[in-house]
């Protein structure tokens, strides 16, 4: 694909950086005006974007660091690498870790908020994925059926290869994810109900397309690969935090 898109003297824009850029505008605006239709203060959720961002981006390198630990060990100058490498879940947990603190010191509802603003993290990573594309990272296995994808200049991906359209799948499913959670979470009045069916989806969606994923250099766990590893807790704890909503409904009653 094309990730370098033009160039202003030595900086060079990519296309990478651009799509991660539109999502988090495009999580942020469809975030604020959800909020302010369920009759939340929207002023929360730019500072809860800039936690969210921040220390999501900083634990998606901690969690691709770890993946990459034995590497490192042999050549310890890989630390130094901060523009490229990162894993979602790592920038998933860290980003609703934040958020949490945030809703503690603010004396907020968490999943308040959360749930109305979980639609928009799906929202955001379907164009990571369109950016993963453009950069070539993310690859899928060799592959020659139809809409195969074939990279002739990627610094990531194996050129001249057919692959398969790992990336383009998987923002197709963020996309699709993003429009079931906020129906959701537009009829939703339960507290943690969208967040755990976030969990639940993306975790089973994560889970599957890892099996056409080709870029194994994140790692694995005996014969899941990492993200399929995490995928399986993150999906438990989805089912464990819809198992509450439902209880809590149920003791209401």
């Amino acid at each position: 694909m094309y990730n370098d898109l033009f160039s202003i003297g030595n900086i060079t824009f990519h296309g990478y950086g651009l799509m991660i850029g539109i999502g988090i505008l495009a999580a942020y605006l469809t975030a604020e005006n959800r909020v302010k239709k369920s009759g939340l203060d929207s002023e929360h959720v730019f500072p809860l974007l800039l936690w969210g961002c921040g220390f999501g981006l900083v634990s998606a390198k901690l969690l691709y660091f770890i993946t990459i630990f034995e590497d490192i060990k042999k050549d310890p100058s890989l630390l130094l690498n901060l523009s490229g490498g990162f894993v979602v879940y790592g920038g998933i947990f860290g980003g609703v870790a934040a958020g949490y603190v945030y809703c503690r010191i603010k004396k907020i509802g968490f999943f308040t908020y959360l749930d109305q603003i979980v639609p928009s993290i799906s929202l955001a990573q379907g164009f990571g994925r369109l950016g993963c594309l453009l950069a070539g990272c993310c690859y899928g296995t060799p592959y020659k059926g139809p809409f195969s994808i074939v990279f002739h200049t990627s610094q990531f991906a194996p050129n001249e290869v057919s692959l398969f359209p790992s990336q383009v799948i998987s923002s197709g499913y963020d996309f699709l994810l993003f429009l079931i959670l906020s129906v959701i979470a537009g009829k939703n009045r339960t507290q943690g109900k969208v967040t755990a069916f976030y969990l639940i989806f993306y975790s089973i969606g994560r889970f599957l397309i890892e099996f056409y994923r080709g870029d194994l250099i994140r790692g694995s766990v005996g014969v899941l690969s990492t993200s399929q590893f995490i995928s399986l807790f993150a999906a438990a704890a989805g089912f464990f935090l819809l198992w509450k909503t439902r209880n809590r409904i149920n003791k209401n009653k």
